[in-house]
């Protein structure tokens, strides 16, 4: 049996080499497939106009695609083309339907006042990129009804460490008023591919992939100079004076429902993995 990573960069080298020691054949489909580690089998492809060859015996795909441009174009073309593709591809060349997981992200739900969020909070996109996300869902829904979205909140990291960056450089200014994020480590976010795809009973139609603690940014940047033992970032008070709370709480009890434990239940855990060096990154 056959798995199948269409834009196999890091979350989904991770997650394919994760299905990978669980006995499974994994393919992955990226450009430049010569960048993929022995475990899985590439297959080089540009998925916003090419159509892949997926195994006869395929029974699990995941689409974990990122753009090449932070544009509404490149958004389209790399998550609603390739959606219609991997699709097409499936009515195809497999024998049997497969369990389809598309990762998109919390970004569709637009919300914006610390208000907490869960499977049911419809979706609001107020971003560009982010209406293209919640297009690409939809179609992907109407080709596949029976697929799994799972929309991740921030990830970070090996490789991943653009927060802990800015505080080294001492360019992290901190909000004076809350700003709520929920964020995943990336190997939490492969475990629960992997575990979202293997579990014994069929996955519901969406889940939220965050960690247990949504947080005041300010927090986590005041935790990261803590832990790399610099000055607490300044409070750019005048940035936020008036906006009140920003942000959004995200609610990750469906997913935890499943039995998922997570690895870094919050950004403590993580982001002290992260300053040891813990995990490897894939390219």
């Amino acid at each position: 049996m056959a798995v199948v990573i269409a834009g196999c960069g890091d979350l989904g080298t991770e997650a394919g080499l994760r299905f990978a020691s669980l006995g499974h054949r994994v393919m992955g489909l990226r450009r430049s497939a010569e960048k993929l580690p022995s475990e899985i089998e590439g297959q080089a492809i540009d998925l916003s106009v090419e159509m892949p060859s997926l195994p006869v015996d395929t029974t699990i795909v995941v689409i974990a695609m990122s753009p090449d441009q932070r544009s509404v174009e490149g958004y389209q073309a790399a998550y609603v083309n390739s959606v219609l593709r991997i699709a097409a591809a499936i009515r195809k060349d497999c024998a049997a339907p497969p369990r389809v997981l598309y990762v998109s992200s919390t970004a569709v739900y637009g919300i914006d006042d610390g208000s907490w969020v869960d499977e049911t909070t419809p979706t609001q996109p107020t971003s560009p990129t982010a209406v293209v996300l919640l297009e690409a869902e939809e179609t992907l829904l109407q080709l596949i009804p029976e697929a799994t979205i799972l929309r991740l909140g921030g990830l970070y990291g090996p490789g991943r460490t653009r927060e802990i960056d800015r505080v080294r450089q001492g360019v992290a200014p901190i909000s004076s008023e809350p700003e709520f994020t929920s964020r995943i480590h990336r190997d939490d976010a492969a475990a629960a591919i992997v575990h979202l795809m293997t579990m014994q009973n069929w996955p519901e139609t969406v889940y939220i992939g965050v960690d247990n603690l949504p947080a005041d940014r300010r927090d986590v940047v005041e935790f990261l100079a803590r832990s790399l033992d610099l000055p607490a970032p300044e409070v750019n008070s005048d940035s936020s004076r008036g906006q009140g709370i920003r942000g959004k709480r995200c609610n990750n009890h469906r997913l935890r429902e499943t039995g998922f434990v997570f690895s870094y239940p919050t950004y403590r855990e993580g982001y002290a993995a992260v300053l040891e060096g813990g995990g490897v990154r894939h390219a």
